[in-house]
């Protein structure tokens, strides 16, 4: 029973070391469609446990190794949230890992439990998964327990976003037939202005899913990137096969105030004349950096 993996590299988080939260089996509040884990039905609460004190363990084993990484990730076969010690152990991990940053993977219920919702308040990253604002959609693609409140949830989403000193990032993941339409993700924005996190992710399914359903292309993510106007969006794909595009500085100005662009886009989407007039720009002082959790944006004010 392995607890603690990697590290891994993360374009989105950086180097990362994993803490499995539930190692035994899949233990979830959800039985999304996408899960490369097998399908399981949802619960409550989880009823294989490990203790504070095995996971402490297996972190100090890996600390003792002399381990590089940037991050501490919490994790699970499931949701990571719905370990019962979870206070204890995030309280405990901060005087364990003096310099390092502590990030939790959820599907955002949490916010829906008091006890979770201030654990979560003492992390350095949180991200929440919304995949959907839409009650129908959301229970078709992330199969809830339906004692889960969507509308409920995103407002304290809201809330805890108003609170949280740390950084906050959503990330929407995108199923072909389901979620992939102007109408989800116009719904999906103002949502996401209300909770007003610092940056979201968004991706399709790279792993077998646990259900028949379907990826999106690159080309759709793109689309459907173009809705989401409320907060700068990383495209989180492994990989690009897109042409590279050829922008001149004027284009470029113009992309770059419309939608702030990560650093993966500059490096994978534009061609070299792109990127020398990207630098320039850069280098005049035209173009602006923002480090959103981790992830370099380029953005441009409205003055150009």
């Amino acid at each position: 029973m392995k607890i603690v993996f990697g590290p891994v590299s993360s374009r989105r988080f950086g180097l990362s070391l994993g803490v499995d939260l539930s190692p035994a089996l899949k233990q979830c509040n959800f039985d999304c469609v996408y899960c490369e884990l097998s399908p399981a039905k949802s619960i409550q609460a989880q009823n294989s446990v490990v203790s504070v004190e095995e996971i402490l363990h297996e972190i100090n084993v890996n600390l003792n190794k002399g381990l590089e990484f940037d991050v501490l990730t919490l994790t699970a076969n499931g949701e990571p949230s719905l370990y019962p010690y979870l206070k204890e152990l995030i309280t405990s991990l901060k005087k364990l890992l003096n310099n390092k940053k502590i990030l939790i993977l959820s599907n955002g219920t949490a916010v829906l439990h008091r006890d979770k919702f201030e654990a979560l308040l003492e992390l350095d990253i949180v991200k929440f998964s919304l995949d959907s604002v839409i009650s129908k959609t959301f229970y078709r693609i992330d199969r809830a327990l339906k004692s889960i409140d969507l509308n409920l949830m995103i407002e304290k989403m809201a809330e805890f976003s108003r609170i949280f000193k740390g950084e906050l990032v959503m990330e929407i993941l995108v199923v072909a037939g389901l979620n992939d339409n102007e109408k989800e993700f116009k719904a999906l924005d103002e949502a996401l202005e209300k909770i007003s996190p610092l940056r979201v992710d968004l991706s399709t399914i790279d792993r077998p899913p646990s259900y028949p359903v379907k990826a999106v292309s690159e080309q759709k993510l793109n689309e459907l990137a173009t809705f989401i106007k409320s907060v700068p969006v990383l495209i989180a794909q492994r990989n690009f096969s897109e042409k590279k595009i050829r922008l001149s500085k004027e284009e470029l100005l113009k992309m770059l105030h419309l939608r702030p662009q990560s650093q993966m886009d500059i490096e994978l989407k534009f061609d070299d004349e792109t990127l020398k007039n990207f630098n320039e720009l850069l280098a005049q002082g035209y173009i602006k950096i923002l480090k959103l959790a981790g992830v370099k944006f380029y953005k441009v004010d409205k003055n150009y």
